[in-house]
């Protein structure tokens, strides 16, 4: 019923939280602090405030503002009883008729994610935007399944209390996203900006999913010919990989593998670029390519030995691909601005993008 317990002092500091079925951000309780200004006293704060997404019910006892989280509708009064409670066990706890004399609710900062008083010689941020493919295809080259999961990391060091905006120029992509405590989800859900005061050093700004697959871009591509003939102990090996929707940056870090049948004795290969090895114990064949020159396409081709009087294999081995592409979200994202308010001084301030694969597979 009740998701999560804010308790927030004359200050306006979320000073005590707890959750219950899942973790709710911080930034829910905005909707409760325009509430709060708009009333004239604290007692005039409504105790029921409707959001998106939940529904705030709150009591103000000893200075302080018990607000509960909820999702569903409920008897407000049952909510609103169970708040004076543990108001009530509070009491009793601390043997005090002013609770709020008792709890600690001082803060280091207004902010609890972020300490006062930082200094830098050098201000900077920077933020890197990391996306991971998951994705199988299927031997006509035609896309099973794909989706990508995607993070921005930051890494923020900044004087005093900065507050910075980051824009997208296509936010819409974006779907189940998951914030740091410190962005404004408020602001997010209505202009599709975040807005946030960062913490100091390295942290996660968020993490996102693209699961339309049509919004899904497969950056590389294999051809392969891979054969097996019945009655005969050899078999033909032949697949090479080459770039595709990659915006014409570079597909670096490339490592082939691919698990052979029982049956298979020993590969004869040779690369046209790269290392390759296959180990007769395991079956695994493993194929470090490095880079891929758009010009002049890596293959790996070469007989494949079976073990004499064994059948034709059920069904050709899969192909599973590592690689990275710099300076690119596959998923087209891309931020439009990072803009800082609150401080006089000029950072330094840089985006960066990269695309890795995740699990993925080529059947063949």
């Amino acid at each position: 019923m009740i998701h999560s317990l804010f308790l927030i002092n004359a200050s306006g500091d979320i000073f005590l939280e707890k959750h219950w079925k899942s973790v709710v951000s911080r930034s829910v309780c905005d909707y409760f602090f325009e509430a709060q200004e708009r009333a004239s006293e604290a007692e005039n704060v409504p105790p029921v405030i409707p959001t998106p997404h939940h529904y705030l019910l709150s009591v103000y006892r000893h200075k302080i503002f018990f607000v509960a989280v909820i999702q569903s509708e409920v008897p407000p009064l049952f909510v609103i009883e169970f708040l004076h409670r543990v108001v009530d066990t509070f009491q009793d706890y601390f043997g005090s008729t002013n609770v709020g004399d008792q709890l600690p609710t001082g803060q280091l900062s207004v902010v609890p994610w972020r300490r006062t008083g930082v200094k830098y010689t050098n201000n900077e941020a920077y933020f890197d935007v990391i996306e991971e493919i998951d994705a199988i295809i299927d031997k006509s080259g035609s896309t099973i399944t794909a989706e990508i999961q995607g993070v921005i990391d930051a890494c923020v060091k900044l004087t005093g209390m900065p507050d910075l905006t980051l824009s997208f120029m296509n936010p819409r992509l974006l779907d189940d996203v998951s914030f740091h405590p410190c962005v404004r989800f408020k602001r997010w859900e209505s202009e599709r900006i975040l807005s946030f005061i960062p913490p100091d050093g390295n942290f996660r700004l968020l993490s996102y999913h693209v699961s339309a697959q049509n919004l899904v871009a497969i950056p590389v591509y294999v051809k392969h010919n891979i054969s097996f003939r019945d009655s005969s102990s050899l078999g033909r090996f032949e697949i090479t990989v080459g770039p595709k929707q990659t915006m014409g940056k570079t597909v670096e870090g490339v490592m082939v593998t691919s698990q052979m049948p029982k049956g298979v004795l020993n590969m004869t290969l040779t690369p046209s670029q790269g290392t390759h090895i296959f180990d007769p114990v395991t079956k695994l064949l493993s194929w470090d390519v490095g880079k891929i020159n758009p010009q002049k396409l890596p293959s790996l081709k070469g007989n494949v030995s079976l073990q004499a009087g064994t059948s034709k294999p059920d069904e050709n081995p899969t192909i599973n691909l590592q690689f990275k592409i710099q300076q690119l979200a596959i998923s087209g994202l891309k931020v439009n601005r990072l803009d800082m308010y609150g401080e006089k001084y000029k950072p330094f301030k840089g985006i960066k993008y990269m695309t890795k694969a995740g699990k993925f597979q080529v059947r063949t």
